[in-house]
């Protein structure tokens, strides 16, 4: 099917479940990339220890504070 008639479709309110994959879908703005960012010695450690205390990875934690503070606007 044709993206302008899928698109026809679904402006007329019918249903167009049946031609989607969504086996495949995904939402885009949960698609992970891989940023790598260079940290001093003292930072690693710090988090390294915060992760040992909280029994996550150190990736976690980045994750976790990096959303945090973004969410804080």
């Amino acid at each position: 099917m044709k993206a302008s008639e899928f698109g026809e479709r679904f402006d007329r309110g019918e249903d167009v479940t049946d031609e989607l994959d969504l086996d495949e879908s995904r939402h885009p703005l949960l698609e992970a990339k891989r940023v790598n960012v260079d940290f001093p010695l003292w930072v690693v450690e710090s988090l390294d220890r915060e992760a040992k205390r909280l029994g996550v990875t150190r990736q976690s934690v980045i994750k976790v504070w990096i959303a945090e503070r973004l969410e804080q606007g």
